[in-house]
């Protein structure tokens, strides 16, 4: 009685346990027909309880399955189905390297994928069985072909490839490469490159170039007096007029768009009236260095490119 007792117990406790994993359903695009080296298809549909998910590491992993066959690739997918499971779609790609000598069917093996349902008091794993399947298996060749006197009968004649017209394809490049061309044309000019850099409304581009001449050219104390004649150039060509230090603030309110490098152009001047009007060419050095003019000459560019 004892024993019944206990039986009965471990029969209700194993109920729950059963429900957990409704059902397994294999599904493939066809069951025959396959040469060696097809890749098959066949997706596992696994219902499970509510609240069920998958254990992704107990998932094949790709690779030989057999002598003959391998596993390619395993995706999945999860959902809810219509009557509340969830559903676990497994989609599973083998590749068949079986050599055929005539048609036959092979048994694909199954393998077992875990469930987990994770609650308060601890987690309920089940284990859902993906079945064994079977495929049709074709030779590529006749076992006994036809014999015949040359064995070059047995071969296929090389098949006859179209004809292609280049016209579409010359046009098209044709088209793209006169895009190309107008696109750099319209970069050219925004940059003020080549014969744009002379064009009106572009003096700092203009000064900008002078100075990199310049460097070529000299250097020292020199070369420093052409990078602040330079930018004096700019100033009065974008003025129109001739622009001392005391006529800043007008120069900004006529053209705000540079406001924004004030102090920069301050600093040209308390170094220009050193190296022209004081003859200290090293203490104007010391107070806009040259590469700190250029880099001036630089933003005072880019301002007047976006303006």
């Amino acid at each position: 009685m004892r024993a019944l007792g206990l039986a009965l117990l471990l029969a209700l406790v194993s109920l729950p346990a059963a429900a957990q994993v409704r059902g397994v359903e294999l599904r493939t695009p066809r069951a025959f027909g396959y040469f060696q080296g097809d890749l098959v298809q066949v997706q596992a549909e696994i219902r499970t309880d509510p609240g069920f998910t998958l254990q992704r590491p107990s998932l094949p992993k790709p690779g030989p399955v057999t002598y003959w066959l391998d596993l390619r690739d395993v995706r999945t997918e999860e959902s809810r189905g219509a009557d509340g499971a969830h559903v676990i779609r497994l989609r599973l790609t083998y590749q068949d390297f079986y050599v055929a000598l005539d048609a036959r069917t092979l048994e694909v093996p199954g393998f077992p994928v875990t469930v987990e349902s994770a609650g308060t008091n601890g987690s309920t794993t089940a284990v859902a069985q993906v079945p064994t399947w079977k495929i049709g298996v074709s030779p590529l060749r006749e076992v006994q072909p036809e014999r015949r006197d040359d064995p070059a009968e047995y071969l296929r004649p090389d098949g006859r490839a179209p004809r292609l017209d280049p016209q579409p394809a010359l046009a098209s490049a044709a088209g793209f490469l006169a895009l190309a061309v107008l696109a750099l044309g319209l970069l050219a000019y925004d940059r003020a490159w080549w014969i744009f850099g002379h064009r009106r409304g572009r003096p700092f581009a203009q000064a900008l170039r002078a100075l990199r001449r310049a460097k070529r050219q000299s250097q020292g104390e020199a070369l420093y007096r052409e990078a602040l004649l330079a930018l004096h150039r700019g100033l009065d060509a974008t003025d129109g007029r001739r622009v001392l230090a005391d006529d800043l603030p007008d120069f900004l309110g006529r053209h705000p768009a540079f406001r924004a490098q004030a102090g920069g152009l301050q600093r040209f001047f308390s170094a220009s009236r050193l190296a022209f009007f004081g003859r200290d060419t090293a203490g104007a050095g010391t107070t806009l260095p040259l590469p700190e003019a250029e880099a001036l000459l630089r933003r005072l560019g880019a301002v007047e490119r976006s303006a």
